[in-house]
């Protein structure tokens, strides 16, 4: 039964509504695990160390379509809720074209740069060459896996997300399939290559087949046609969405940061265990991201159609649900950390037993990420650009930064796995803080 935005939402409503988001959060993390995997086991650990130099950056560039997803997806809820159908297929079109066109700049700008670029993330000799190889193929499906990243949240505000959960499930597949042959069967020196390219045609298929489907006639909410270009509209989107921009930049740019602290502290083995923590916990924040995702248009329909009650009902329950994942997902982290770390880096004793350490470590910030994460997107919903942004500058950038500087001096290597720990809880209480704040503003 086909769920709408103006209903009433109870819990097992919420969740069928939200699943498909959260998949498809989940899919598209898989693009850098299966890519980490098969380099990892089959190109060996310097292709693996050179993908987790670069990909923070394809991450950054790729984190526009994000912005222009989540931020638009917020304006054009909240005009469907006003009332004016019209107007927010009118905004959603111009959103996609205008993000496509800056997907080719910057693509363009990428590829041509892509060599100091990776030097200044302390690439250098065969990782330089590694990086630049695997970078550029990236950056030429880039508008796609822009667009991609955009049309998550389209979807369901177009309320359409099971349509989104299939097309996010064919990339996927794209991907490990074309992993699975290009990665084994072409010549070692040829194999990196082979899983940048499995994932750059992942990402067009992710970012192309929505497209089309928006573009021809169909039965969602929204559909791509004519516009009229709206700066306050496109400004407002930006505004909106700045805290996932800010967000994917920041945990791109602390990850470089990171990055060098474990070059410093341990080596290329610690980059390597870091390479596998990442790929892990891109998949357990997908599900808080996706739920996130889920939930951004019912709260925006909501508040644009300036009913209260459902507003403060929805927060209530996310918490609940927000909670119970929490809990859920430090114990995957803790009883998991053993078999992912022999998934990834079984042919090293020493770089397993590193990861395994680190992953115990790590796991307990699956208890706190939730929360803020929510708490970020809830005020984005609510067209409140400047609280979520803060919320999300002060998670993962100000925090992060400060503690993976200063608790690696307490606690050596133990210090930089559990600084991620430090900054989540840090973040929850900013956000309680907000939420408290903004009660009777928004009335929930």
């Amino acid at each position: 039964m086909k769920i709408h935005l103006y209903e009433h939402f109870t819990y097992k409503k919420l969740i069928r509504f939200t699943l498909p988001a959260i998949f498809m959060m989940i899919f598209t993390s898989i693009y850098g695990v299966i890519d980490g995997y098969f380099v990892s086991n089959f190109a060996g650990k310097e292709p693996f160390t050179a993908v987790n130099l670069i990909y923070p950056l394809i991450m950054v560039l790729g984190a526009f379509g994000f912005m222009f997803g989540t931020g638009g997806s917020a304006l054009i809820a909240k005009t469907m809720g006003e009332g004016n159908k019209e107007k927010a297929n009118r905004i959603f079109s111009m959103v996609v074209y205008v993000s496509f066109g800056l997907g080719v700049v910057v693509a363009l700008l990428g590829i041509i740069f892509i060599r100091p670029i990776a030097a200044l993330l302390g690439a250098e000799g065969v990782y330089l060459e590694h990086c630049v190889t695997y970078g550029r193929i990236l950056l030429a499906a880039l508008p796609a896996f822009m667009l991609q990243f955009e049309f998550q949240s389209f979807f369901a505000t177009a309320e359409k997300p099971n349509l989104g959960l299939w097309v996010t499930v064919a990339a996927g597949m794209t991907n490990i399939i074309l992993d699975a042959v290009l990665v084994i069967c072409l010549p070692q020196e040829y194999k990196l290559t082979g899983a940048a390219i499995a994932t750059a045609l992942s990402q067009v298929v992710g970012g192309i087949l929505p497209l089309i489907y928006f573009f021809r006639k169909n039965e969602s909410l929204l559909k791509l046609g004519k516009f009229n270009f709206d700066k306050k509209a496109l400004l407002k989107t930006c505004t909106n969405g700045s805290s996932e921009l800010m967000s994917n930049i920041s945990m791109s740019l602390v990850a470089m940061l990171y990055n060098k602290q474990l070059l410093n502290y341990a080596g290329e083995d610690g980059v390597a265990a870091y390479g596998v923590l990442m790929y892990v916990n891109m998949i357990f924040l997908a599900i808080y991201i996706g739920y996130a995702v889920g939930t951004a248009p019912i709260i925006g329909y909501h508040y644009g159609d300036k009913n209260k009650p459902e507003l403060k009902s929805l927060l209530r329950k996310s918490f609940v649900i927000n909670g119970i994942a929490s809990a859920a997902m430090l114990a995957l982290g803790l009883v998991l950390a053993s078999p992912l770390s022999n998934l990834f880096v079984k042919y090293d004793a020493g770089l397993q037993a590193m990861t395994v350490n680190a992953f115990y470590i790590f796991s307990f910030s699956f208890l706190f990420a939730g929360l803020a994460i929510f708490g970020s997107s809830f005020f984005t919903a609510l067209n409140n650009g400047l609280v979520s942004a803060i919320i999300s500058f002060l998670r993962t950038m100000v925090f992060q930064v400060a503690a993976v500087l200063i608790l690696p001096l307490i606690w050596g290597l133990n210090g930089i796995w559990a600084s991620i720990v430090a900054a989540e809880l840090m973040a929850v209480a900013v956000t309680l803080v907000f939420l408290l704040a903004n009660r009777k503003k928004y009335g929930y």
